[in-house]
């Protein structure tokens, strides 16, 4: 990780002064886990896609138009941004979090890599795993009565992907 973290360093800004990396993949592939380790080593804030309200019925683009407005637009400015997290346990919207201009920041997500967002990453992670492996991840973390739902987003994710040739831009390709 330290490897990485010195070469993402090493980047020219991307959007505005800031060193976007996207660390994208389908669901229980292990990007939050990941981002956290990059982030600790890069000493940088992480936004995660799951800060934002994700409509099941909406797939995996539903969430990223709150990001763009709320924190890339400001950063392409070289100001700081900021939005408000998303509680899913509560079911509301919790406390504003500040993005400073900072050297790096760290978005990870499914969906955060996407075509359009791609002139503002300065690098981009993609990290997977087998369906089955990913399954029993997202199960044990949410409990097996949400197992239609996940098998619903797997393939609404398989048709973002499959359009968005998300895994195709990655710089780099992880298989946990």
């Amino acid at each position: 990780m330290k490897d990485l973290a010195s070469r993402i360093s090493r980047l020219r800004p991307s959007c505005g002064p800031v060193r976007l990396v996207a660390v994208d993949g389908p669901a229980g592939s292990g990007k939050t886990t990941l981002a956290g380790r990059l982030a600790a080593e890069l000493g940088c804030q992480v936004i995660h896609s799951d800060d934002f309200p994700v409509p099941w019925e909406e797939g995996p683009g539903g969430w990223f138009h709150a990001l763009d407005a709320q924190v890339l637009r400001p950063l392409q400015q070289g100001l700081p941004g900021g939005f408000r997290r998303y509680d899913w346990v509560r079911g509301h919207y919790a406390e504003q979090v500040e993005v400073p201009v900072a050297p790096v920041l760290v978005i990870e997500g499914v969906g955060t890599a996407r075509a359009s967002a791609s002139g503002l990453l300065a690098y981009t992670i993609w990290v997977e795993a087998a369906e089955p492996v990913r399954l029993r991840r997202v199960l044990a973390r949410d409990g097996a009565a949400l197992e239609p739902r996940w098998r619903e987003w797997f393939a609404a994710e398989r048709t973002w992907f499959a359009a968005d040739r998300t895994r195709e831009r990655a710089d780099l390709v992880i298989t946990t």
